[in-house]
């Protein structure tokens, strides 16, 4: 067991896969494989590291099942697909792409109703009227549900949706939706709204980790690997490189220390010189205050990787892992 490599399971196609080729590729960690009908691949640079290509939905329920130690997908699919996720799983690391939010939408005829409040006066007025419940069309069963239950809503009835779940309204199929949108542009031109209070969940695409599956050490020193490379780079664009020759002044000490206990800045010193890292927001505000201490020159560069001696995200979940 000690030698049994880390899985990592990763969407097959699709606008999401390409953009976690890209975030792992940046991050030092690129994939090799998964094109035409290959569904193994390898992370370059890591031998102990397998990659399955798998359809969106079946990550969450083979990280579920403990069949693969990583998965990358949405956080909409990880809550949905899953029983219990929080007991399954740990989500590592929102990845900052695949945004969407999940949100409920009604007719934009229906003016009088705002929010959830409305919403569910409307259900129990359409139960009487027609003798029916209101429908809602989703693709999203235990999220509706769960959101519809927080908001005292019982009286309407769900509707899966096999397809574009914006157009029921429009085609009869149901009278209200909960759906995944990006911009609200498709919702807009299919007439619809979204509800003041009707965000489910904002969704990215997320780093999940296994606690169902066997570690062995080996996987677990590429799971180390693999997360100082996510975190180094992660930190390295949030901060820049400042170099700058101190020009002899006296107040260059005091000026480093303010620095550093203000704005959080990483000193070096160099002889009569030195280097920090600057939070990237700070830039200028540091930089003037380098050249008021009398430095005569100042330059500016991007890190690459920042990494730091411990990984929090990586002593997390060991702990946990250790523990059950």
């Amino acid at each position: 067991m000690s030698n049994e490599p880390l899985i990592l399971g990763l969407q097959s196609k699709g606008r999401l896969a390409e953009q976690t080729h890209d975030y792992l590729a940046a991050s030092g960690l690129a994939i090799t494989g998964g094109q035409g009908r290959e569904y193994t691949g390898r992370m370059r640079g890591l031998d102990n590291v397998e990659i399955v290509f798998l359809q969106s939905g079946e990550i969450p329920a083979q990280l579920e099942a403990g069949n693969i130690h990583l998965g990358i997908t949405g956080e909409d699919l990880l809550r949905e697909k899953t029983l219990d996720m929080d007991a399954c799983m740990v989500l590592l690391k929102p990845l900052g792409f695949g945004r969407a939010d999940l949100v409920v939408a009604v007719p934009r005829a229906w003016i009088d109703v705002r929010d959830m409040d409305d919403l569910n006066e409307v259900c129990t007025d359409f139960h009487r009227r027609h003798g029916r419940r209101l429908r809602v069309a989703t693709k999203y069963l235990t999220l509706t549900r769960g959101f519809f239950a927080d908001h005292g809503i019982s009286d309407y009835r769900i509707v899966e949706s096999l397809g574009a779940t914006e157009g029921a309204p429009n085609s009869g199929a149901a009278e209200a939706i909960v759906d995944i949108t990006s911009t609200g542009s498709t919702l807009t031109a299919n007439h619809l709204k979204i509800l003041d209070d009707g965000l489910i969940l904002r969704s990215q695409a997320c780093l999940a980790a296994s606690l169902t599956a066997r570690w062995s050490d080996s996987a677990r020193r590429a799971l180390r690997q693999i997360l100082d490379m996510m975190q180094g780079r992660s930190r390295a664009n949030e901060f820049k490189l400042v170099q700058f020759a101190s020009g002899g002044s006296k107040s260059m000490a005091q000026t480093l220390a303010a620095l550093e206990k203000e704005m959080g800045c990483t000193v070096q010193l160099d002889g009569a010189g030195g280097s920090l890292h600057c939070p990237t927001a700070s830039l200028y505000t540091v930089m003037t205050r380098l050249r008021d201490a009398g430095c005569s020159h100042v330059s500016v560069a991007q890190l690459e990787y920042i990494f730091e001696p411990q990984n929090l995200l990586y002593d997390d979940l060991i702990t946990r892992l250790n523990g059950r």
